[in-house]
């Protein structure tokens, strides 16, 4: 972080992991993950300039066009880049032994009113905390989640059996019954104003003895 902010780039208010180069008619990003990264921008000039830079202060490996990064599968098109998490989805269901789950409609059940007094408290919460953490992440590319995972937020401190069953039915969701492909979608916001969106059934079987 140090030497990125040397040769120009700033720490972003929304992540602090997120830093950018601003110039003439140029923006740059770069994004750290502890010893992963990603430099992008349009000009493949300036990307190459900074990652020779890097090199020459530090031991780097250069990967190429980006095609995993953090459990996200990038996908690249016509129409541009496509994120997808499979490969995450079925590390969830191969955990929890629900790889060959029945399929259904909906995250959760719209007539289902849940409450922090509903049934009996989970004696360890400790799996509810870890499948919703998953979960969470996930949604990040199945923003039709975001709901779901939201209102069983909700019930962290003290989750019961009632509202583990609910977070079932999620890892349930999201496939078809004839085909079993999983539904992707996602929303790009500027500010707080959606400028695109998308959903489309994705064309890979989410079992995991296709992976």
């Amino acid at each position: 972080m140090g030497y990125l902010s040397s040769i120009g780039f700033l720490k972003t208010k929304s992540d602090a992991s997120l830093l950018i180069r601003q110039g003439l008619g140029d923006t740059m990003f770069v994004l750290v993950y502890v010893d992963d990264i990603i430099v992008t921008r349009s000009n493949t000039f300036s990307v190459d300039q900074v990652i020779v830079s890097l090199a020459s202060q530090f031991s780097i490996k250069y990967l190429g066009n980006l095609h995993y990064f953090l459990d996200v599968k990038v996908l690249r098109s016509s129409d541009g880049l496509i994120l997808n998490q499979s490969n995450y989805v079925n590390e969830i269901l191969n955990d929890k032994l629900m790889t060959d789950c029945k399929s259904v409609h909906t995250p959760m059940s719209a007539s289902e009113l849940l409450t922090l007094f509903d049934g009996t408290h989970l004696t360890d919460a400790t799996r509810y905390l870890r499948v919703l953490g998953k979960l969470q992440y996930l949604s990040f590319t199945r923003p039709d989640m975001a709901y779901a995972m939201h209102k069983l937020s909700k019930f962290m401190k003290a989750p019961s059996e009632l509202h583990w069953k609910v977070v079932k039915r999620v890892l349930h969701w999201g496939r078809d019954i004839s085909d079993r492909a999983s539904t992707s979608g996602y929303i790009l916001f500027l500010g707080t104003s959606s400028i695109s969106w998308s959903s489309k059934k994705q064309n890979t079987v989410s079992r995991s003895s296709t992976v």
